[in-house]
């Protein structure tokens, strides 16, 4: 009764999110945040830290790298595990308004990366924080919005993200 009652309130939240990608522009900026955060926007940001003055390429390419890697084997683990379908297949109402990069939501993967790309990024450069968290907020809020996620597996991802960003922050002090 309890979790019908709290799959019923995430997939409400779901479609009220979501009706957002009917409008053309809101879906075509979204569509574009989602696209730059597969990992473009990462890139760059990851130049501009290693040669921003008084950091180390070195150890920022290599931080953001293993992070990223890491990033990459808890989400496939987990999605292949949990197997949750995306909320444009459960549910016929809620639009799909991107193309998926594989079955499965949860955790977002986009948003796990945003958040600890961002995390690793500012602990490098703080300047660039007033820029890389809205950033890895609107690609966690794109997931929703272009029918990918729910609501749920953002913050599953972005927690996860943060915890891989927290590690690898304090590994890297540690050989600093």
């Amino acid at each position: 009764m309890l979790l019908d009652y709290f799959d019923d309130l995430e997939r409400n939240t779901c479609l009220r999110i979501n009706a957002l990608s009917r409008h053309g522009i809101v879906r075509d900026v979204f569509g574009g945040v989602s696209r730059l955060g597969d990992y473009p926007a990462w890139v760059i940001f990851g130049i501009i830290c290693a040669a921003y003055p008084g950091t180390d390429g070195r150890t920022v390419v290599l931080q953001a790298a293993l992070t990223g890697l890491v990033g990459v084997l808890v989400y496939k683990l987990l999605k292949e595990r949990l197997v949750r379908e995306r909320p444009f297949i459960r549910h016929g109402d809620i639009v799909c308004a991107a193309a998926p990069l594989d079955r499965y939501s949860f955790p977002s993967g986009h948003t796990l990366h945003a958040v600890s790309f961002s995390m690793v990024y500012a602990s490098q450069v703080p300047q660039l924080a007033w820029i890389l968290a809205p950033f890895a907020l609107l690609v966690a809020l794109s997931r929703v919005i272009l029918g990918l996620h729910y609501p749920t597996d953002v913050v599953a991802g972005a927690a996860i993200g943060a915890g891989l960003a927290f590690t690898s922050i304090a590994v890297t002090a540690n050989f600093a």
